[in-house]
């Protein structure tokens, strides 16, 4: 039976195309494979279907772990002060070894951008510290791609209240699903073909970038005066990537950008961000970080500071960069008009860095490199990987050529 027209299709259709495209494009599931999924108990609906389709792929087993907010909350209500050093390390040992015997990894992100605002930020800050370092095995295979694994978001009650206050929380939460339908491809005739033209479209632009072999890139803009130094032989990607198992992927559902790895000792200048910071459940606004050889010597927010000053203390490696992603500011999702407070949306709004973990397959040959050969190459090594907005439409970006010579790369947030 013929699809019908895309504006016709009910909430249902859409959740279910959005499952399809997840499955089928994101994570490219491949016959016999096992399928490990992270959602919140708000996102059982599209983690249903996300099963259905993935068994009709030819998954041999689909385990889903669902998070509680609630739940999560009384850890800081009723816990006592040295809860805050532990993590489930043997829950993932055991997502590790899920991935190291094959099976592909799907989150489902969409949960309370500020479920963790008004906690103890020392305790919030060593929670999420324990976790990083629980979960850096099973990390590591996801930031060297050795599998195929994706992100995609589910509208919960609590996000939507967020960017919808003014509104009654079913008007909200059908205004974020409208807004998570139309900045994934959903609202076409052929999500699947149209996913598959705008792969091709970023995977030229980063061909592009990566024929130019810039040396640095050059930032102005309002608040940011910044020179980032790439890392050598660097790698330009956009969209998907053939994982180490042979399977391609596009790990990020919406994409919009192309990104590639920084020199971990070559960040120097002032950088603003442009966009709030929503990390694991605290709002951070108003950063401005400065960089000398690399690494943040100062930091300041206008709310959040503390949380984020927790942050870059995680490690040395907390206070380098390990990714640099471009992204036009007529993109999808800032077209929306929204601020997501998710960082899946809003890190494709803008151009954006990010502190932590380098990416290895930024640089040529990178999963063939041992970590101290990636470190001479300048990949940045760490527990966190967290992603923070720069771009807008007052922003220009140069890309220095190796020889020194400046060449005009974005003005005005758009593609020169």
């Amino acid at each position: 039976m013929a699809a019908p027209a895309a504006t016709k299709r009910t909430h249902e259709q859409k959740l279910d195309l959005l499952a399809e495209v997840a499955v089928k494009v994101g994570l490219g599931l491949k016959e016999g494979q096992e399928l490990l999924m992270t959602a919140s108990l708000d996102s059982v609906p599209l983690a249903r279907r996300i099963t259905e389709h993935a068994y009709r792929a030819g998954a041999h087993l689909v385990t889903v772990l669902y998070v509680d907010d609630d739940a999560a909350l009384m850890r800081y209500h009723f816990a006592p002060d040295a809860a805050f050093d532990k993590a489930a390390k043997w829950l993932y040992d055991g997502m590790g070894e899920a991935f190291r015997s094959g099976a592909a990894r799907l989150a489902i992100t969409g949960g309370n951008p500020s479920l963790l605002s008004n906690e103890d930020p020392a305790k919030v800050g060593r929670a999420n510290r324990a976790v990083s370092q629980a979960y850096r095995p099973a990390l590591e295979l996801i930031t060297r791609h050795e599998i195929n694994w994706t992100i995609v978001s589910s509208a919960t009650p609590a996000w939507a209240a967020q960017l919808y206050p003014n509104d009654s929380p079913e008007v909200a939460l059908d205004k974020l699903w409208d807004a998570i339908f139309q900045t994934t491809r959903i609202n076409v005739d052929d999500p699947v073909s149209d996913w598959k033209r705008h792969d091709a479209g970023l995977q030229k632009r980063a061909a592009y970038l990566n024929e130019k072999r810039y040396s640095a890139l050059k930032y102005r803009g309002p608040g940011t005066d910044f020179t980032l130094g790439l890392a050598d032989d660097h790698v330009w990607m956009g969209g998907g990537t053939t994982a180490g198992n042979g399977v391609y992927c596009i790990p990020n559902m919406p994409t919009e950008e192309v990104f590639s790895m920084p020199h971990k000792d070559r960040a120097d200048g002032t950088v603003t961000a442009t966009k709030p910071l929503s990390h694991q459940g605290t709002m951070i606004e108003g950063i401005q970080v400065r960089f000398e050889k690399g690494r943040i010597v100062e930091a300041h927010a206008s709310r959040g500071e503390e949380v984020l000053q927790k942050l870059i203390d995680t490690d040395d490696g907390a206070r380098r960069l390990g990714e640099v992603a471009l992204v036009p500011a007529s993109s999808p999702i800032a077209a929306s008009g929204l601020v997501f407070l998710n960082t899946l949306f809003d890190e494709n709004a803008a151009s954006h860095i990010a502190l932590g973990q380098a990416y290895s397959s930024c640089v040529k040959d990178g999963d063939k490199l041992s970590k101290d050969e990636l470190a001479a190459k300048g990949a940045n090594d760490s527990l966190i990987h967290v992603d923070w907005m720069i771009g807008s439409d007052k922003l220009d970006i140069d890309g220095v050529t190796a020889t020194g010579t400046v060449e005009p790369l974005m003005r005005n947030g758009e593609w020169a």
